[in-house]
């Protein structure tokens, strides 16, 4: 199984308060997101394919050593991810996931996401609906039915977390799909329209996963990088804290 880490982007709205720091590689815990998200992936069996563009060689370096194919976006300042995508697109053969490299998620995330029987699913959290990036309309059954940024208050049932598993079942579909809409222009979408756009046209359902309240952040300001920073703080508190019963049960 393939898993293809979207790390293009400049991430603009960031971008002033790190300067000329790709946001997939801020250090957690000492080590850069994208290397922790990437080792997760390797360890968990996966084929490792990463798009690249802006400020390659730190990607290149957070990465090093790893076993990783990279493919590299020219033209990621003008473009979105459904570019950086394309450029990898040879990799979407058999079951694989996409995700983007600015996102924090646990392992039981990703298993909870890898678990799920549909062809196409991707992962929601419910607890999330007021305050957010993307959100989603979806059905009693868990199909995208809207999405959104700017989606109505009153219409949202979740906020996307960033990761989507395809399978092979559904791969050749996605690519012709993918391969449409670049040749038509659309270069500014992100690689997810590929799959709303099938829901769009009410082509295939689209489900999603709820990640159930668990952890996660996707890194678009400053303010969600110190979120996940105080996580791993009161994760490692919690740690010290149960040292001495996990003694005594010894």
């Amino acid at each position: 199984m393939k898993a293809i880490l979207l790390a293009a982007g400049r991430g603009t709205r960031i971008s002033r308060m790190i300067e000329d720091v790709p946001k997939s590689t801020l250090p957690i815990a000492g080590v850069p997101l994208i290397r922790r998200t990437a080792q997760m992936l390797l360890d968990s069996g996966f084929e490792l394919v990463v798009c690249v563009g802006y400020q390659a060689s730190k990607i290149y370096k957070a990465l090093e050593g790893l076993p990783v194919n990279y493919y590299f976006n020219p033209f990621y300042n003008v473009t979105n991810s459904i570019a950086s995508l394309w450029f990898a697109r040879e990799e979407l053969q058999g079951d694989s996931i996409v995700l983007n490299a600015d996102v924090y998620f646990s392992k039981e995330i990703l298993d909870l996401v890898l678990n799920d029987k549909h062809d196409v699913s991707m992962a929601i959290d419910k607890t999330r609906t007021e305050v957010g990036d993307y959100f989603f309309s979806t059905t009693d059954n868990g199909c995208i039915e809207k999405y959104g940024k700017e989606l109505p208050l009153s219409s949202r049932s979740c906020e996307y977390v960033g990761l989507a598993k395809i399978r092979g079942s559904f791969m050749e579909k996605f690519h012709e799909r993918l391969e449409l809409l670049v040749e038509t222009h659309q270069h500014s979408l992100w690689w997810e329209n590929v799959l709303y756009s099938f829901t769009d046209t009410k082509e295939q359902n689209i489900y999603t996963v709820d990640v159930g309240g668990r952890f996660w952040a996707e890194i678009d300001y400053f303010d969600d990088y110190e979120r996940i920073l105080k996580h791993i703080e009161k994760e490692e508190e919690a740690l010290v804290r149960s040292a001495p019963n996990l003694r005594r049960a010894y």
